[in-house]
């Protein structure tokens, strides 16, 4: 698949919002011990029951490890296509390609590089050459052209409007564990080169203990051009209060590529939700990955749900917020089908429904792979 030398942006290119169509969702399958509990096999029914509900909606791919596809044939809904693809842990989203568009239906993917989340200065683990791969081997899948971003970064550290506006936080992309030789500025520049977008709206911290440093993805997203939905809690006392305040009051002071002010709506978050001690036990010690002991507090968020065409999947994380979040995502997306997933085996692993995705826009034109 041919890399190429220029930009996105220089080509004509920019990344569509999710809530525009999709030809696909692409996944991974969850398989070490280190990360998910009891052999990963709860996790694999979690990742199995969001790939289903995707698949309702949308064409689902899901790469998996030689050794684990006969198991996940068989666990995975028969709709669902299955693909050998070594890879280091199951976040499609920070691992995978992020798609950009022209006006003429030409997809292409974006590479960026990725350091398990901080590389040796407080990533997650190691080693994460497999997962670097990722990207690449998706977009020799689909056919599309390959841009290689220089730039460590995760998809789910970017949400865009699809209108030249891009949302993300300062914990994640100022991160010294990320990209320490380049200032705010330069960071910004390189998103207006891959992403095609004009504006850029920077948000504090993510939500409190999320262990990818802050990723937007679990704060805040956009739910159609001028409107953003952040994760929100009424308890004075939650250390996450004043993050969520301080991302209120800087979306309220934004404006976004068009001019227009953001209207803002809260999605309540569940919880605190906290690792229990039977669940930290199910989990297998590897030296480089980083200890899940009882009593950590989860990163849980509402916000961390998938965009399909005509429906939302959303975590089911708490039953006694659970109902409220889904009220207000039936009021932000009138015209899809709110559908939920149990969805605490994918947050003991350290994310979410969003995290575990990626979508593939819609697109006309595609080019057939080639060895290079």
């Amino acid at each position: 698949m041919r890399t190429l030398a220029r930009t996105p942006a220089a080509d004509g290119y920019h990344m569509p919002a999710e809530f525009e169509p999709h030809d696909g969702c692409w996944m991974l399958w969850p398989e070490r011990p280190d990360n998910w509990r009891e052999g990963a096999r709860p996790a694999q029914r979690a990742f199995a029951a969001v790939a289903a509900a995707i698949a309702q909606f949308e064409p689902v791919s899901i790469g998996v490890s030689g050794p684990r596809f006969t198991e996940a044939r068989a666990l995975l809904d028969a709709r669902i296509r299955l693909l050998e693809m070594s890879h280091d842990d199951s976040w499609m989203r920070d691992v995978g390609p992020t798609f950009v568009v022209n006006g003429r239906g030409g997809v292409r993917g974006v590479d960026w590089h990725f350091n398990a989340w901080g590389g040796l200065n407080g990533g997650l683990y190691f080693p994460w050459d497999q997962d670097e791969l990722v990207a690449r081997k998706v977009l020799e899948v689909e056919g599309r052209e390959r841009y290689r971003a220089p730039l460590v970064l995760e998809g789910g550290a970017i949400h865009v409007d699809g209108q030249g506006t891009a949302l993300v936080t300062e914990e994640t992309l100022l991160n010294p564990n990320r990209n320490p030789q380049l200032t705010r500025a330069q960071v910004e520049q390189h998103l207006r080169a891959y992403l095609g977008v004009t504006q850029v709206i920077w948000l504090g911290r993510g939500v409190y203990n999320d262990e990818t440093d802050g990723h937007i993805d679990n704060l805040a997203c956009f739910v159609r051009p001028g409107e953003v939905c952040l994760a929100w809690t009424d308890r004075a006392r939650d250390p996450q209060r004043a993050i969520s305040q301080d991302a209120w009051e800087r979306l309220h002071d934004a404006r976004d590529a068009r001019g227009r002010r953001l209207k803002v709506t809260r999605l309540p978050m569940p919880g605190p939700l906290t690792m229990s001690a039977s669940e930290a036990a199910g989990l297998a010690l590897r030296e480089g990955t980083k200890p899940r002991p009882a009593g950590d507090r989860l990163a849980a968020s509402y916000v961390n749900f998938y965009i399909a065409n005509g429906g939302i999947v959303m975590p089911l994380l708490d039953a006694r917020t659970d109902p409220a979040a889904a009220r207000v995502l039936k009021r932000l997306f009138p015209g899809r089908r709110v559908v939920g997933v149990p969805a605490r085996e994918i947050l003991l692993g350290g994310g979410n429904i969003h995290c575990i995705t990626q979508q593939v826009p819609r697109g006309t034109r595609r080019r057939s792979p080639s060895v290079r």
